[in-house]
């Protein structure tokens, strides 16, 4: 293909590819590593999000481009700021991520959108599916699941100020906040206009047990924000967990939320679980996977971390979660989403506090 982007289809909606050439051979001759030529092999890769990812070849090297959705919301380009400068802090960490190759943070070089460069990743998403190697095996499948909780133990062991992101977030007070945060958000969807209302039993009891028994809180790291099985790509080859991505949630606190997150959506053994079709997909279903108890144990064979309150972050995890996705059925009420969108997701949120009522009572 030539680099005029004549051809690409619907990539060409989101992405002016004659800006991108010339962004990306001013770049090249500034920061060097973006060789110049046309563009090859675009193709839209699938993602968990709504952000945009393109994957492309340009004078012999691979790149993902990543841009927030075609309708930018007003937070689409402070998130992908955001995720760019984490992904640039990670560099040199033995977390695993995307490496980071260049961003143009300036919204007015593509028609609004901020956009970043990054090396593609060589693995599998396990939502999508399994290759014939992990679904025939169930050793595989169960030691995948404890590189999950390794690799956000790896996260949480990051010395966030020592990696440049000192200025980041408000970590004093980040679990106070949390419950008043998260209703202030639910409350805000009576906005959207058919909406009917939160009908989510439970709500005001998990609310209640949050503030009545929250603990202190671990010292500050960096947090993903949004830590399941859709987010992670395994390698083709065995159970290693290659990359952690969509950051578009992190930020600086308490990182035992990323675990508690994890106990939030880890299926359940037959392979169910409150979000188990939306975030495990093949995973989940063939089974085979540590349990709860298997993942904190995992987490502390590298953490000093205090676990003891761990149910606390996982129903906080389930509270924030459930918020979040009652916020996609609230618009799918004003036809700003599809109906049968809005009808799964508010399934999962009536799920995710059921589990939130377990982790309470201890299970």
């Amino acid at each position: 293909m030539s680099g005029d982007g004549s051809n690409f289809g619907i990539e060409r909606e989101v992405i002016d590819f004659d800006v991108l050439d010339g962004w990306m051979t001013a770049e090249g001759l500034t920061a060097g590593g973006l060789p110049e030529g046309g563009f090859e092999g675009v193709e839209t890769l699938a993602g968990g999000t709504q952000n945009v990812l393109l994957r492309f070849r340009r004078g012999g090297r691979d790149y993902v481009l990543r841009r927030g959705p075609p309708h930018l919301r007003p937070k689409s380009n402070d998130a992908l700021r955001r995720e760019a400068r984490f992904l640039q802090a990670l560099a040199g960490t033995d977390v695993p991520h995307p490496g980071f190759i260049a961003g143009c943070m300036d919204e007015a070089v593509m028609g609004g959108a901020v956009f970043y460069l990054m090396e593609p990743v060589n693995g599998f998403n396990p939502s999508v599916g399994l290759p014939a190697l992990h679904a025939s095996d169930a050793g595989i499948r169960h030691a995948m699941g404890l590189q999950m909780a390794d690799a956000a133990a790896r996260l949480a062991a990051v010395d966030h100020v020592a990696v440049g992101l000192g200025d980041v977030g408000q970590p004093e007070g980040f679990l106070e906040r949390q419950v008043g945060r998260w209703i202030s958000e639910l409350e805000s969807y009576s906005r959207f206009e058919g909406y009917p209302g939160p009908e989510i039993p439970g709500v005001e009891s998990v609310a209640a047990w949050l503030d009545a028994n929250r603990p202190e809180p671990s010292r500050p790291g960096i947090i993903h924000g949004d830590y399941h099985l859709a987010n992670v790509m395994f390698s083709h080859t065995g159970p290693e967990l290659v990359a952690i991505v969509d950051w578009e949630m992190c930020t600086i606190g308490d990182p035992l939320l990323d675990l508690g997150w994890l106990l939030a959506t880890w299926p359940n053994q037959d392979g169910g679980g409150p979000a188990a079709g939306a975030v495990g997909g093949g995973l989940a279903a063939a089974g085979g996977l540590p349990t709860t108890a298997e993942l904190v144990a995992a987490y502390g064979e590298r953490s000093d971390r205090d676990l003891s309150a761990i149910n606390w972050y996982g129903v906080l995890a389930c509270f924030k979660l459930g918020i979040v996705l009652e916020g996609t059925n609230a618009r799918a009420y004003a036809g700003k989403a599809p109906r049968a969108v809005g009808d799964m997701l508010h399934a999962t949120t009536l799920g995710l506090f059921l589990r939130a009522e377990s982790l309470m009572a201890g299970g």
